[in-house]
């Protein structure tokens, strides 16, 4: 049997917060138990320390670890999308209050980048017509939020805007 990965994601204070709206946004999610700071510290007696918690069934930690680590660009989540609904419901969830990004990328209110990506795009980068696979990789760079009609258009020769 193999080990399991559980990301841990460092925030200052901000983590209990950052728990509750990752799992009020992806279904199957929960938090399952908090951890708090005691008085041996080394901050605030009674902070919160950890939280773990599951987004689509799969497991996170977050910490709140002080200041001294941010997140970047660096390390990002993929959220796999069926259909524009989903892309559209993660996008406008997840960039409120953060950062909307270029080819699907949005950062959130809380610093974490996330790569809003419908399985549309990944059967079409893979299409055995390189031209095709071409034009949908050129238009994909123009936006910011994936259009999956304006792939679909791309990738048969369409001009996209």
């Amino acid at each position: 049997m193999g080990k399991s990965l559980t990301p841990c994601l460092w925030f200052d204070t901000q983590a209990e917060d950052a728990a509750k709206f990752y799992t009020s946004v992806f279904p199957n999610s929960r938090i399952i138990s908090t951890s708090h700071y005691g008085e041996a510290g080394p901050r605030d007696d009674d902070m919160v320390l950890t939280v773990e918690f599951e987004l689509d069934g799969k497991p996170f930690v977050a910490l709140n670890g002080g200041p001294e680590f941010t997140f970047s660009e660096a390390i990002s989540f993929q959220i796999d999308c069926k259909d524009q609904d989903e892309v559209d419901r993660y996008w406008e969830a997840l960039s409120g209050g953060g950062e909307e990004g270029p080819c699907g990328w949005v950062k959130d209110r809380f610093g974490l980048s996330w790569q809003v990506v419908p399985n549309r795009l990944a059967q079409l980068l893979k299409d055995q017509d390189r031209d095709r696979a071409n034009r949908v990789m050129a238009a994909m760079m123009k936006m910011g939020k994936i259009d999956i009609a304006e792939l679909d258009r791309a990738a048969d020769g369409a001009q996209v805007a």
